[in-house]
């Protein structure tokens, strides 16, 4: 069993960065892929950003590419999400997720999320 919690949400300007944090219970972290998805009001939840456990693979949507960075400490059972040049569109609520193997569409956990807003 892993238990998530993310931190780090908040509102910021159009341009602006901020940085998301998963913190993770349970001895077993370093064995898992860790994956961000978000949920915009009205829309289904996607996929932002996924690294494995060794940090040797990250996957990501193309909507992110070149702005946003993921990142792991297996040491502090903590994955990041670096997100810069941060526009309207990346308002959503941002959820971290956790499953063994590499990353795939199915995920075994899930945090509670984070609210991101961004304003114009």
């Amino acid at each position: 069993q892993v238990q998530l919690v993310e931190s780090g949400g908040g509102l910021v300007q159009a341009g602006g960065s901020l940085r998301l944090s998963c913190a993770a219970s349970g001895r077993t972290f370093s064995t898992y892929t860790m994956g961000w998805f978000r949920q915009a009001p009205g829309k289904e939840r996607e996929f932002v950003m996924a690294i494995t456990w060794s940090g040797d693979r990250i996957y990501y949507a193309d909507s992110v590419k070149g702005r946003f960075t993921i990142s792991r400490d297996n040491a502090k059972n903590t994955v990041y999400l670096q997100m810069n040049s941060l526009k309207t569109e990346d308002t959503a609520v941002y959820y971290c997720a956790a499953r063994r193997g590499d990353h795939r569409p199915e995920y075994n956990y899930w945090g509670q999320g984070t609210q991101v807003t961004v304003s114009s």
